[in-house]
């Protein structure tokens, strides 16, 4: 194996001594690429300057220092060189001594056989150790910067923030922090993939990291959201930092493939005072801040106060989110039922609306209405549908024997159940494996749901009908162009917008867009339900106009469904 060439540093006051070392080298077949003798703590620290040395072998006693000082000497400068020591006047014991304090190896000048060797081990374990080094590093990086950008992570973000709070307290300092979140980032991601968004943060990243001020913490805080902690910054200055960065992201364009995007970002703004009680506090208040930002329009700036209606209500989803996670793994969550009945056919068959409601942990029964929304806005939905559909088939599997010919069980989902792709394969699996009728379930969605997902709708809609499940257009009416969709949509009935029928006897015209709706669901061959049925007298008139079925308070209020908080 060829040796390698050699960049040796000697520390030797006699060049009649370094000359033979040199000598016996090359001798030994080393190739000395470059050298420097030093003989001085000065000419070794400048040469020490030099980071690309390969070695350094030095004599033990010098007339301006020993060993033991160039040992400390390189250790500061550079802990992988390896040093031997090679001398005609060291003692064994102080070899040893020396040897503690990091040297290689100790070889006396009368018998230079094995320094070959032990260079050659010395560099090998060098190159070990700073393949070691180097992993370490590249772990400590990966725990402190996010993967994909490289900018600081959040747990780096963290520690800087409630560093900065301990700075505002004790030195009566005023810093600030930014939540920034990306106003495009799903359509590219949905529309050209992840590669396309992966690239899309990478890119803004560096738009943002150009921005910032060089005593600024810019990190990516998950997904398409980062943070910037700006220290010593007063909070009107951040604010025009804020807008600096907003433009910047702004006036850039993303192109993939050949595709141009427009990009903008919502800003939530919080300044951190000598009172902030946490950064807890902070990461929330800046929250709900960019989320005021996006509620006003996006691509703006939003700086938090406490009296802000818009954050008010975001402390309040947030705290809906807490409840709705703890209800779920406490399973206080129940199902109830309100029958829909025939008008038309009145010795037909009721059907039955699958309701959700959420126990309180003290007990006290809660609509949809008070947690929908969060779950809604925080992903909660899929959840909350697998938890009904899987409850309502657990309960229908135990009661097979206790249903009417003919019912069937309307089941509520969201359009983000629709855009799951294991959706439609957990309702297979949990209806084989409960033995559940598919011909005494009803799927509905929202007609704005159905709209926003058209096309995954379309597909959904084809497998639960082809699997022999009916399906519903809830809240029908409610869109611009609803009659348009019922050509391409193949559904079984349409729910009218309950806005409608409850204005059905006063408003002339609720009236006849009930009647419209119907005329044009039986022309479909569809079965219509009236919602938000409160009075007998709208019941009668709803039946005069031919509606097919009839649900609401003037017919039933929603009930409990026996045993459902058992079969959860």
């Amino acid at each position: 194996m060829d040796k390698p060439p050699l960049r040796l540093l000697l520390a030797e006051d006699s060049e009649d001594d370094a000359l033979l070392l040199l000598h016996h080298l090359k001798k030994d077949q080393w190739t000395i690429e470059h050298h420097v003798r030093v003989d001085s703590p000065e000419t070794l620290a400048r040469a020490l300057t030099d980071p690309s040395w390969d070695l350094v072998i030095t004599d033990h006693n010098m007339p301006s220092f020993d060993s033991e000082e160039v040992l400390k000497m390189v250790n500061d400068a550079n802990g992988d060189i390896p040093v031997i020591i090679v001398s005609g006047s060291i003692g064994e014991e102080l070899a040893v001594s020396m040897m503690k304090c990091g040297a290689a190896d100790y070889i006396m000048k009368s018998n230079l056989t094995r320094l070959g060797a032990a260079i050659e081990r010395e560099l090998q374990e060098a190159k070990s150790r700073e393949a070691r080094r180097l992993a370490e590093d590249r772990l400590l990086h990966m725990a402190f910067h996010d993967s994909l950008t490289n900018l600081k992570n959040r747990h780096e973000l963290e520690q800087a923030l409630q560093k900065a709070l301990e700075e505002a307290r004790d030195a009566n300092q005023s810093h600030a922090f930014m939540y920034l979140d990306l106003d495009q980032f799903k359509v590219v991601n949905d529309t050209c993939g992840h590669m396309a968004g992966d690239e899309l943060l990478r890119q803004i990243s560096a738009v943002l990291k150009k921005r910032v001020r060089e005593s600024d913490l810019l990190a990516r805080l998950g997904g398409d959201e980062f943070g910037v902690l700006l220290l010593n910054c007063p909070l009107d200055r951040a604010e025009q930092l804020a807008n600096i960065l907003r433009e910047a992201v702004e006036a850039f364009r993303f192109i993939w493939e050949g595709r141009p995007f427009n990009t903008s970002v919502s800003i939530g703004l919080v300044d951190i005072t000598p009172v902030t009680k946490s950064g807890i506090e902070v990461l929330s208040s800046a929250d709900m801040a960019c989320f005021a930002a996006k509620s006003r329009g996006r691509n703006r700036v939003h700086i938090y106060t406490a009296e802000d209606d818009e954050l008010a209500l975001r402390r309040d989803e947030m705290q809906w989110v807490s409840r709705i996670n703890s209800a779920l793994s406490e399973n206080r969550f129940l199902l109830y039922q309100q029958p829909i009945v025939p008008l038309v056919e009145v010795d037909g068959p009721s059907h039955t609306e699958v309701l959700l409601r959420m126990q309180g942990s003290d007990g006290e029964i809660i609509s949809p209405g008070a947690f929908i929304p969060a779950a809604e806005r925080y992903d909660l939905m899929q959840r909350l549908d697998r938890w009904v559909v899987n409850s309502i088939f657990t309960y229908l599997g135990e009661h097979r024997q206790d249903r009417d010919q003919g019912q069937l069980f309307f089941i509520n989902l969201s359009g983000t159940s629709l855009s799951d792709p294991g959706f439609f394969e957990f309702i297979q699996e949990r209806m084989n494996s409960l033995k559940v009728q598919p011909q005494t379930i009803c799927f509905e969605v929202t007609e704005t749901a159905a709209i926003n997902n058209l096309e995954i709708t379309e597909c959904f809609i084809q497998e639960i009908r082809e699997m022999g499940c009916f399906f519903a257009l809830d809240d029908f009416g409610a869109g611009l162009s609803s009659f348009s969709y019922l050509k391409s949509l193949s559904v079984d009935f349409l729910k009218v917008d309950g806005s409608f029928v409850k204005q059905v006897e006063e408003d002339e015209m609720s009236r006849a867009i009930v009647d419209a709706i119907n005329t044009i669901g039986h022309v479909a061959g569809l079965k219509t339900i009236a919602e938000f049925v409160e009075r007998q007298q709208t019941r009668e008139m709803l039946q005069s106009m031919g509606v097919d079925f009839a649900q609401g308070y003037g017919i039933q209020r929603p009930q409990p469904l026996i045993d459902s908080h058992s079969a959860c």
